[in-house]
């Protein structure tokens, strides 16, 4: 698949979206009616207060999970029409990953953490060493590649993250609260970080923030209120 828009110029398009999740003998709905289009090459932020939906969301455009209603498309594909079988290998395939608590794991060095998205493709091993140097590089962390998540700082740590999140060259960087747990001077250089690869890499990135100093980095920002999106914050 290439990274290409929807007939309606969109490369992320999404129609309808409701998702319910089950608790007992109870039913929550999460998402209600959703609309959303996000143009290729967008860095879209998404706002609003716990439990709103930002990270359910966040969920079906990366494919971690099916709407209950409604239609998900990336590029053109209709993903929530995916078994989780292809869903697993579209994921790998068009979408990196950042989180808030960078998930590295502590046995491995900088370097074998961003090589792991790689092992799930045919590259070899030679091929694979050159895309993460070209990650690492990318991030101003290729100085850092042969050291431990323990020997680095929090913000070298979110860099390698980053660097995991772009070593497969996806279609879509999904962000959850990348600044969440870094000071602001840290934060910032993540944030700036982000606006290179948007700006001047063309990836497309959907950040969740609960942080409007953060959110001032997108180009567009969109809010969450009990499952709907609004324009302003109080909508």
């Amino acid at each position: 698949m290439s990274e290409q828009a929807t007939g309606n110029g969109a490369l992320v398009d999404i129609r309808g979206v409701e998702k319910v999740f089950r608790r007992g003998a109870e039913d929550i709905q999460v998402l209600k009616d959703l609309n959303l289009e996000v143009p290729a090459g967008e860095f879209l932020a998404l706002m609003g207060p716990s439990g709103s939906g930002k990270s359910t969301l966040l969920n079906l455009i990366g494919g971690l999970d099916h709407p209950t209603r409604g239609t998900v498309s990336i590029a053109g594909e209709r993903i929530d029409q995916l078994s989780d079988h292809r869903l697993a290998a579209w994921r790998a395939r068009h979408v990196g990953f950042v989180f808030q608590l960078y998930n590295l794991l502590p046995v491995l060095t900088a370097e074998r953490n961003v090589e792991l998205p790689l092992l799930l493709t045919h590259l070899s091993k030679a091929e694979r060493r050159a895309h993460v140097a070209t990650a690492l590089a990318a991030v101003g962390l290729e100085h850092r590649a042969k050291h431990y998540p323990r020997q680095l700082s929090g913000g070298e740590q979110q860099r390698a993250g980053i660097a995991r999140g772009i070593v497969t060259d996806p279609t879509l960087l999904l962000c959850d609260e990348p600044t969440g747990d870094l000071d602001r001077k840290a934060g910032d250089e993540i944030l700036g970080l982000l606006q290179a690869l948007n700006r001047e890499h063309g990836k497309t990135i959907i950040m969740v923030t609960h942080d409007p100093h953060a959110s001032a980095r997108a180009s567009r920002t969109v809010y969450l209120n009990k499952g709907q999106l609004t324009r302003e914050p109080n909508d």
